[in-house]
């Protein structure tokens, strides 16, 4: 099975054939090479159904992700295409990074919450942000006002999403009692 035939063509809106994708690399390890070099292909439709592979493969096995990590930063952070992003954010926050890698996905993950206008960009990168930001109080010093500054945004998934983030974060003793005073 070639995957970037499997996942070309049909609807852009549909997965196509991606869960037999993802079964097939769950099944052999080895496959994970061309379902990843699927997601720097010149179809964006390809591209699309290959993060959407990479992140439900990423979820269950998020070590066999570990070979890829400098690509994922350098390679595919380089793509505008927002289905790239927002897998990539949602990789980013299952693959264990060592202290420069985190840095680093820190940096692209920021850049995409900041320049883009995609809902679901900025929904799974804030998610992403978050999940990173746990242990990080130099990133929730930045993180928790670009939260704020979303709250109001008109689309209420951006917003929503925003308001359950700054609660997960205001339960951190560094950021004091922020949902108290929101509230208050």
């Amino acid at each position: 099975m070639r995957f970037d035939q499997v996942l070309r063509g049909g609807d852009a809106r549909s997965l196509g054939r991606v869960p037999e994708v993802v079964d097939e690399v769950l099944r052999s390890r080895d496959r994970l090479t061309g379902l990843f070099d699927c997601l720097v292909e010149n179809d964006d439709v390809v591209r699309m159904r290959a993060g959407d592979a990479l992140e439900k493969v990423a979820r269950q096995r998020p070590d066999w992700m570990l070979p890829f990590v400098e690509r994922l930063l350098d390679e595919v952070a380089a793509i505008a295409q927002p289905s790239v992003q927002w897998h990539l954010a949602q990789i980013l926050a299952e693959v264990p990074l060592d202290d420069s890698q985190r840095r680093r996905a820190i940096q692209v993950l920021r850049h995409n919450l900041e320049s883009s206008t995609d809902w679901i960009v900025l929904t799974t990168t804030m998610q992403a942000l978050t999940t990173l930001a746990a242990a990080d109080e130099h990133v929730q010093r930045w993180l928790v006002p670009a939260l704020k500054r979303r709250l109001d945004d008109p689309r209420p998934a951006v917003a929503k999403r925003s308001a359950k983030l700054l609660a997960r974060l205001g339960d951190r003793p560094i950021l004091g009692s922020w949902s108290a005073r929101r509230s208050g």
